[in-house]
């Protein structure tokens, strides 16, 4: 990608719009699904989605779904809190995409949710913002992304590192050459994660219908720990830190490598320090080979849960270290979290260009939404599932326990049927992931 596609004009974006909805003027209406919480709180990116339409110009939150209703209250409060208007309130999302006035929806369900629900969404004629990660599985990658191509639908990911006008200058100015031959990619998701402990099987809460919640996952008796937000650590519904923080340094270390699809990949770690009901691992470490054109190129990725130090100036922030180490020729770079970077630069590691500066994801979804220009997209859902590959490869490569080879040509993991069943599910009825899209 050239560097000139790295930063785009808002301005310039809406200015040249000739949208479906007749003129940049007009009111995209947006339904967020899912609103999400933890613990005894709130929110989550569910909140973060609200309160990030509801700023933007002629954009209306027109509906919010939740299968829990003490969230959907809080989302309808919400949106009526800021806007003065309430949205029409869906606990299925079946109902909420037979609304024929609803052009986007912004999904921000757990992970098994989300490639069902922007296939339905698409097949209705719907603009999708997807959470990371789009696909809970591989073969949820790739279906995602044909049916966004088969409905001409604009998708895209939460990746909202993306959207950082700093980090898109860092990425361009490593596309220049500035720090030389890169060959080297390191990602940390150091975040502080305490113990969930354990929790038994419990009634359902009144208000919540399980069986939704459950959706394309397994029937499982219901437990707190399965629940709101720590559904992360387990397989059936998660993909681990790795899927959750992880995925969005995973995702920067493969934009700045300029590579696509490994050929190999390994994971090794484990669930240390606790004994609760946790499935994934709290501790991984992965390395990923890449072959582009006869050019071999290595992407390391960390996560860590506990006590830490940090790197360059990627560093300890409450025992948090989030973001991306590049090493080239001539010299290396760092991504600190989400908005700035640094370089030093020759063998004295003089400081060279830094910037520090954010960006609106949501803004960027809606501009495409109004041009219909699916290249402004700067996390478009197929960039979004190749990022989303890497996090699965991974995990699998955790839990059969070896090196796994795979086809960047067929999107397939290569010569392992125990690690290829691994790639996809079976769907609980009538939840499934169409074959054909």
């Amino acid at each position: 990608m050239e560097r000139r596609h790295f930063i785009v004009s808002s301005a310039a974006a809406l200015g040249a719009a000739s949208s479906v909805f007749g003129s940049p003027s007009d009111t995209v209406r947006v339904a967020v699904i899912g609103v999400g919480g933890h613990g005894k709180s709130l929110g989550g990116r569910g909140k973060d989605h609200l309160q990030g339409y509801t700023k933007l110009e002629n954009v209306e939150v027109a509906a919010v779904c939740d299968v829990d209703q003490t969230h959907l209250d809080f989302g309808l409060d919400l949106v009526e809190k800021i806007t003065g208007k309430r949205p029409r309130g869906y606990a299925d999302v079946r109902k909420l995409l037979e609304d024929k006035s609803i052009d986007a929806v912004s999904i921000a369900t757990p992970n098994h949710w989300h490639t069902l629900i922007a296939v339905w969404a698409c097949q209705h004629g719907k603009d999708v913002y997807v959470e990371k990660p789009c696909a809970y599985n591989l073969f949820e990658a790739k279906q995602i992304v044909a049916a966004a191509r088969k409905y001409n639908r604009m998708v895209q990911q939460g990746s909202q590192i993306r959207s950082s006008v700093a980090v898109q200058d860092a990425v361009g100015k490593m596309r220049d050459g500035l720090i030389g031959d890169i060959y080297l990619a390191r990602g940390l998701c150091y975040k502080w994660r305490d113990t969930i402990g354990r929790t038994p099987v419990s009634p359902v809460p009144p208000g919540v219908d399980y069986d939704l919640w459950t959706g394309p996952a397994p029937a499982h008796a219901f437990t707190m720990n399965r629940f709101h937000y720590n559904w992360h650590w387990f397989w059936d519904c998660g993909n681990g830190d790795l899927g959750n923080q992880g995925i969005h340094q995973v995702d920067v270390a493969r934009w700045g490598l300029g590579v696509k699809y490994p050929v190999k990949v390994s994971a090794v770690g484990g669930h240390f320090m606790f004994d609760d009901d946790q499935e994934t691992p709290n501790t991984l470490n992965c390395a990923f080979e890449f072959n582009d054109a006869g050019k071999r190129k290595l992407m390391e990725f960390e996560v860590r849960h506990w006590m830490t130090n940090g790197e360059a100036t990627v560093h300890d922030r409450g025992n948090n270290a989030i973001g991306n180490l590049f090493y080239g020729s001539k010299g290396y770079l760092a991504v600190d979290s989400y908005t700035s970077y640094k370089s030093w630069l020759g063998k004295e590691q003089t400081p060279g260009p830094a910037a520090q500066q954010g960006g609106d994801h949501y803004l960027n979804f809606i501009e495409a939404v109004r041009s219909r220009k699916r290249d402004n997209l700067r996390a478009e859902v197929e960039e979004g599932a190749a990022s989303t590959v890497l996090v699965h490869l991974a995990n699998i490569s955790y839990r059969v326990g070896r090196t796994i080879h795979f086809d960047p040509a067929t999107q397939a993991i290569v010569g392992d049927a125990e690690a290829s069943k691994l790639g996809t599910r079976e769907y609980r009825r009538p939840f499934v992931v169409p074959d054909k899209v």
